[in-house]
């Protein structure tokens, strides 16, 4: 960090940092008066370890927080190998600890909000846009940008100046704007929901809870001279925040109101973590169907490998109890074998009685009391040349439940007209709507193409259009619909 100081050794040695702090002494010597130019922190403290030597005193106003700053500094110089010189912005990386508290405080603030949410999901640190977040930040212009790039994420600044404060308190203002934000019940939104922010701006909490975004990435730097609002900051410290997907869409909810992980994308597998829909690759061969499964939605799993050596019980023959072991069930079914994979589930009501069998390496047990069932499938793929398939020709709705192929998308179907390839509704779309676009739209995949799950669901009256990555929905009323999920990366 560039410090200037004048030192006087007959009267004191005066530093101006962004703490605000100042260091004193005095030396018996004759008086010397010498100016430097800005130096850099180890500059600094060689001088004082050289000044320590022959003062009669040693003065600190606030010397624990002068050691708690200098040592985040030094830190960071050891991690950037960078020295500071006069008139140069400082580079200041963010720290492991900076992010691995931010990302704790997000994923904390998003599971405790409320109404309680059914459908928020956990978030994980994304290493592209702490990069974009980084590249902003050094431009250290009090604005939301580049431009080109706040059409696909969203973004959270916040900056200061004066004694250190830590990333995370800049988090939980964001947060705090929830006091003035009145969350729009679904009556509400006929089929708009209204904007209730009684404050000056809600925007920084409506993203950071937003239940669809679920990747965050950040930046602090420091700007020697930031113009704020028409009034320059010396050596501000700047937070940038980005996040994808990006939220804050104009009319919607930032997220559903229901019991937590009740309306989960089914990607995650029925996954739960303190209240947010979490994304576990791959279960454990032991994991029961009764420990895993919450709310309507989750059916498909990915077991490991080498699940026939474990010992996850199994109760019944086609169709399973649900104390039952999940992979080791599918294994005796037939659906997977030894080497693990993805596999569907099909939940049923309670059944008198489970038979016991022996099947491919694996002695399931009986069971002479009622209890709820599942059936297990083997999960089909369906790779399109087109940008044009619909659910509706792949896997129409059935009740109670469809199990749809995984869809591989190709490239470019961002770009196809929407006479040919239409995007009906928002997170939720009509069965008619092209898989690949409407997967774009909803930002589970990127213009290059990828996996997609969906679920078809029953009809609902109306869908609504909206302006999202580059593609503008319609809105329209129709007879079924699906919705689109996530698909983890080792899945493919």
């Amino acid at each position: 960090m560039s410090i200037h100081f004048i030192w006087n050794c007959e009267r004191s040695l005066s530093i101006s940092t962004s703490c605000c702090l100042v260091l004193k002494y005095k030396l018996r010597s004759s008086s010397v008066r010498m100016t430097c130019a800005t130096v850099t922190w180890p500059l600094v403290l060689v001088l004082v370890l050289l000044c320590i030597r022959d003062s009669a005193s040693l003065f600190l106003p606030d010397s624990s927080e002068l050691r708690k700053l200098l040592s985040r500094y030094e830190e960071e110089a050891e991690q950037k190998g960078t020295s500071n010189t006069a008139g140069n912005r400082t580079r200041r990386a963010i720290l492991w600890s900076d992010r691995e508290e931010i990302l704790q405080l997000h994923n904390k603030l998003r599971g405790g909000v409320y109404p309680t949410a059914s459908n928020m999901e956990y978030m994980i640190w994304d290493d592209e846009l702490e990069r974009s977040a980084t590249q902003w930040a050094e431009e250290c212009q009090w604005d939301h940008g580049p431009q080109d790039l706040l059409m696909s994420i969203g973004q959270n600044l916040a900056v200061h100046w004066g004694r250190y404060r830590s990333p995370s308190s800049h988090v939980q203002s964001w947060y705090d704007e929830v006091k003035d934000y009145t969350y729009p019940y679904p009556h509400e939104c006929n089929p708009w929901c209204p904007e209730r922010c009684s404050g000056p701006m809600c925007t920084h909490y409506t993203q950071l809870v937003w239940a669809t975004t679920n990747r965050v990435g950040c930046a602090v730097h420091v700007c020697p001279r930031m113009n704020v609002w028409g009034e320059i900051w010396e050596n501000s410290v700047y937070l940038v925040c980005n996040y994808s997907p990006k939220g804050n869409w104009i009319g919607e909810a930032p997220y559903q109101h229901g019991r937590p992980c009740s309306q989960c994308p089914p990607s995650y597998g029925g996954g739960c973590r303190n209240n947010l829909c979490y994304k576990a690759h791959n279960i454990k061969c032991e994991t029961r169907l009764r420990d895993k499964c919450r709310g309507s939605t989750c059916s498909r799993y990915n077991c490991p490998a080498n699940c026939v050596q474990k010992k996850g019980k199994v109760w019944g023959t086609v169709t399973y109890d649900v104390q039952s072991s999940i992979c080791r069930a599918a294994i005796h079914h037939g659906v997977i074998d030894n080497n693990g994979g993805l596999i569907d589930i099909s939940r049923m009501d309670k059944l008198p009685f489970f038979v016991r069998s022996t099947k491919n390496g694996i002695e399931s047990l009986s069971k002479y009391k009622a209890g709820n069932a599942f059936t297990v499938a083997r999960v089909k793929v369906t790779i399109v040349s087109d940008c044009y398939t619909t659910v509706a020709e792949i896997c129409p709705y059935k009740e109670p439940n469809s199990h749809c192929p995984r869809v591989f998308c190709p490239e470019n179907c961002k770009a196809q007209p929407s006479y040919w390839s239409p995007v009906i509704g928002n997170k939720i779309y009509t069965d008619n709507s092209s898989i690949c676009k409407a997967a774009i739209h909803a930002g589970v995949i990127k213009p290059n193409g990828g996996f997609v799950d969906v679920l078809p669901l029953d009809k609902r009256k109306s869908y609504t259009g909206v302006l999202k990555n580059g593609i503008q929905s319609e809105r329209y009323c129709s007879t079924g619909i699906l919705e689109i999920t996530i698909i983890p990366d080792n899945y493919v």
